[in-house]
Parts: structure tokens; sequence; C-alpha cells
């Protein structure tokens, strides 16, 4: 009996330190939290936008509406989305069908505004997913189909392939031979990538102990090393940092500022940078919403030593779900004053 009340003691004690510590970390996030960021926001901003806009007809008032949201928001880059990408590599012509007539709305009604194709997959690991990127026929197949898109008349190819590990020579690969394309039309190259890895040093362990497959699953997020190889290759990197899944505001207003400090630090100087920030409806909607990725990210700029040497901002994901009061509160919180100019 003794032995038993000495492991419950024990058990109690332990039980007693993790609940401390735990109060600790979120009494000192909530402290931490509390100050107004004193940075605002930019003017070089992207938006995702639904398939819709380049697979079905849209009356002049959509697109004259459409514009006027763009310009009022200072939305710089928007991602139509214009796949996904067939497991060969293509996009059939149906699912793009009104996309002459979107871009010229975009051209009368939002001048200077980048519309980018929007094309990606699931990329196959370990023999799982839809499109081998390990192929070389399947990555010349992806190029044909973005030499059509930009011989529509985007501005750009944005390429969202999930999921993308720190090793992936194939996707570098076909970086580099997009980045060649979209520098000889005179175009733009910009892909979405998973926040960095919490811990670098932790990769070997994830990728000898965990799959790359299944519900428990080695985590496809980008190492230093290999972010700053993709920001090498594109003009524009924009960071889901969405998805946060921590269950106070102020832990997912750190993630945010975190991961946009740490961002704009190691790849500011070298792309643009767009920080992804969710008006949809998240798992911890109580805690990850519009108002805390925008105060995050200030938090982060504010926390830089020095503002980045390329322009940088904030990427909306998504058009379909931010509602009028969720744009006019990204307005007042982000956007920089009359007086102010901020990011290029």
């Amino acid at each position: 009996m003794r032995v038993m009340g000495r492991i419950g003691r024990t058990l109690g004690w332990a039980a007693a330190y993790v609940l401390g510590l735990a109060a600790l970390v979120l009494a000192g996030a909530w402290v931490w939290w509390q100050p107004e960021p004193h940075a605002r926001g930019t003017e070089a901003n992207a938006l995702w936008a639904r398939h819709q806009w380049v697979g079905e007809p849209h009356s002049d008032a959509e697109y004259r509406a459409l514009g006027e949201l763009l310009k009022e928001n200072r939305i710089t880059d928007v991602f139509f989305h214009a796949g996904p990408f067939e497991a060969d590599g293509t996009v059939p012509e149906a699912k793009y069908r009104y996309a002459r007539r979107l871009l010229a709305a975009v051209r009368q009604y939002a001048p200077g505004v980048r519309a980018q194709a929007y094309l990606g997959q699931i990329r196959t690991v370990n023999g799982k997913g839809v499109i081998d990127l390990d192929d070389p026929a399947v990555r010349a197949r992806v190029l044909g189909t973005d030499a059509t898109f930009l011989d529509l008349g985007f501005d750009g190819i944005h390429y969202d392939f999930e999921p993308i590990y720190p090793d992936d020579r194939a996707f570098l690969a076909l970086m580099d031979a997009t980045r060649e394309l979209t520098r000889s039309k005179g175009k733009l190259l910009s892909v979405a990538l998973e926040q960095q890895t919490l811990l670098d040093a932790a990769q070997p362990v994830y990728k000898a102990l965990l799959p790359r497959t299944g519900k428990l699953h080695y985590p496809p997020r980008p190492t230093r090393d290999f972010l700053r190889a993709v920001a090498d290759r594109a003009d524009q990197v924009a960071i889901m940092t969405y998805d946060v899944s921590l269950p106070t505001r102020s832990l997912a207003g750190w993630h945010f500022a975190r991961h946009t400090r740490t961002t704009l630090e190691l790849i500011g100087d070298r792309t643009t940078v767009f920080m992804g920030i969710p008006t949809y409806r998240p798992l911890m909607e109580w805690a990850e919403d519009l108002p805390v990725a925008l105060r995050g990210v200030r938090r982060g700029i504010d926390d830089l030593k020095r503002p980045p040497r390329r322009p940088y901002g904030v990427g909306v994901y998504a058009d379909w779900t931010t509602s009028p009061a969720e744009w006019s509160r990204y307005r007042a919180t982000w956007l920089p004053r009359a007086t102010e100019s901020f990011g290029g």
C-alpha cells in the first residue's frame, strides 16, 4: 500500500507540475498579447479566389463588383483557382472556359491587379495521391498547361501542390523549369507552402519514425534551407499560416506573429511574401479568426529589426468565405493610413 501511495503522490505532483506549467504558458501568452501592435499593414496583398470565376459565366455587374472589392481592399494579386491538374498534368479546357472574359474584366475594372492561375493537386507520396511529380513526363505536361494559361493572359502561375516535404527534389526541378517559362514570357511564378517547421533538427526523427501518409504522418513543412530554396525560385511565396489548432486567441496570435517574423527574416529579402490569413471557420474558430491573424501578423512585423527589402503583406483565404464585415475589419486594422506607405 505504501508503494501505491508513493506512486499516487508522484503522479499527483507530476500532474500539478504539468498543470502549473500550462497555466504559466497561458498567462504569459495572454500578457504578451495585450499591447496593441504598432505596425500597420501594407499595400502588397493577395486573395485566393474560387474556381467559378474561370469556370462559370458572370454578369458585367458581378465583374464590376469584383473589381471594386479588389481596389477597395488594395489587393495586388488574385490567385484564381483554375485547376486542379489531372493526374497526367493537364487541365481540361472546359474547366476554364470563361477565363478570357474574367481576365478582360479584371483589366477593365481593376487595372494593375495581377490575375494568376491557381493550379495544384494532391502530390503522390509513397504511392498515394493524384499527381506524380517525380515523373518527368508529368512535369513536362504541367509546364505545357502553364504555358496555355499564360498565353490566355494570366499574369502568373500560382502553385499549390500538397504535401511538399523538405527533400522534394522533383518539386524544386518543376519550380526551376516553371521559372524559366514564366520569365521568358514576362510573367510571375508564385507558390503556396505550409508554415516552417518548429525545429529543423527534428526532421530526421520524423523521417525515421513517422510515415508520410495516413492519419498520423510526418508533417510536410519546409525547413529553413528548403524555404530559402523555394524563395530563390519564386517571385512570390504565400505561407499557409492558418489551421493553427491552438485553444486561445493569444496562443493563435503568437503563432501568426512567430511565423511572420521568422519567415520575413528568412526570405523577405529574396522574394515577395504573403502571410496567409483565414476567413473560413477553422477547427478552433473561437481562437483563430481574421482579427487574431491580422493582429498576430502585425505583432510579428513589430518584432523585425528592419523591414524586408522585398514587398510583403497578407494573403486572404478566401474570397468565398470573407464577409463584408470581415473586409471592413481588414481595411480598418491592416491597410496603411493615407499618410503611410509600407510594403511596396
